[in-house]
């Protein structure tokens, strides 16, 4: 089921988590190689700045990664129906090749309609019902082949709107968005803290004796769209289907036992260790979760989270000022912004760890 944050009494406003960000910040391509881009430490008494390369010495023996190995799917479609255009974002497969997905125009669809794929002419949809926040569930039929074909042929990866492709994405695009541990397609999103992982990076991980353990959640749509009103406490995120695995969790929970520390490989991993957690440890989990982390949730999962820099009042600018405290992080990006670090999916990194308070 869908769990929700603990939250302590303090108010809080989106207006609390913004700040200003010069454009020139926004990255719009990754650094090659991906181990190539830079570090901000957030220690808790200091700022370090350091590269990605420097991650095995920021760690010890006996540290466990938790990475998110979801895969990017080419989820954005262009279809019709009869002479409407339409532009369509898959978001979250269920069951019979039923998925929920965000449309553009959705407004002009009722149930019933047929909609076709352009670019792929054999695939079409029937529109089961339209929901809110543009969004529609949509029947392509029991088998599963000719969608991955559809979208093998059609479709674009779904990079976020603050890369600029005014042509549409590039070539390298699919690769570029994808990251090293990537198995399981269904995302729309990448999970982008393991976009700066290279074969030599790991090897030297493993040679410093830290260890990997992988999760599944693949990203959904909601995670480009915006908070709506001022209280986020009053607001719920789009759920995303997730799972931590017997083997996964006995992994954490030996880690643990062992005076071992949890180091969480992007947002997308603690928000599903967090849909996990209990005080007993790490309990597997498969299903849907829309959990919230905002200041005053209570982590019982990992002790750092590396991740990228993220959006004013995002989400997950308040999510990382929940792990590691709302003045550090506010500290930490005004260093970030003053010290030209690069923002956002193809930016630079962090490595935070979790605030004792």
């Amino acid at each position: 089921m869908p769990q929700q944050s603990e939250t302590s009494a303090p108010p809080l406003r989106v207006a609390d988590f913004d700040f200003d960000l010069p454009e020139r910040l926004i990255a719009q391509h990754p650094i090659r190689p991906r181990d190539a881009a830079r570090l901000l430490h957030v220690r808790p008494d200091a700022l370090e700045d350091r590269g990605v390369r420097d991650l095995p010495s920021l760690l010890a023996p006996g540290d466990l990664m938790v990475v998110n190995d979801t895969s990017v799917i080419p989820a954005r479609l262009r279809a019709r129906r009869g002479e409407a255009r339409l532009e369509l974002l898959l978001n979250r497969a269920e069951a019979g090749g039923i998925w929920e997905a965000l449309v553009r125009n959705a407004r002009r669809l009722r149930p019933g309609d047929v909609i076709r794929i352009e670019g792929a002419e054999d695939c079409a949809a029937t529109v089961l019902s339209r929901g809110e926040g543009g969004t529609a569930r949509l029947d392509f039929g029991p088998d599963p082949a000719r969608l991955a074909r559809a979208l093998d042929q059609a479709g674009e990866i779904p990079l976020p709107p603050y890369i600029a492709r005014p042509e549409g994405p590039r070539p390298e695009d699919r690769e570029d968005y994808q990251t090293l541990f990537a198995r399981h397609p269904g995302a729309v999103a990448a999970p982008t803290a393991s976009l700066h992982f290279t074969p030599a990076l790991m090897q030297a991980l493993r040679a410093r004796g830290v260890g990997l353990a992988t999760v599944t959640l693949h990203v959904g749509a909601g995670t480009f769209l915006p908070l709506r009103g001022e209280d986020p406490r009053a607001q719920t995120l789009h759920a995303e289907w997730g799972e931590v695995t017997e083997d996964a969790a006995a992994a954490i929970n030996a880690t643990r036992r062992e005076g071992g520390r949890i180091v969480a490989i992007g947002t997308t991993a603690l928000r599903l260790l967090e849909s996990a957690a209990t005080d007993q440890g790490i309990l597997p989990f498969r299903g849907l979760t829309d959990i919230f982390l905002l200041p005053g949730h209570r982590f019982r999962s990992a002790d750092a989270l590396l991740t990228n820099f993220h959006l004013p009042r995002s989400t997950l600018f308040m999510l990382v000022s929940a792990f590691a405290g709302v003045a550090r992080m506010r500290a930490a990006y005004a260093h970030a912004i003053a010290e030209g670090y690069r923002f956002y999916s193809y930016g630079d990194a962090s490595l935070l760890w979790r605030d004792a308070a």
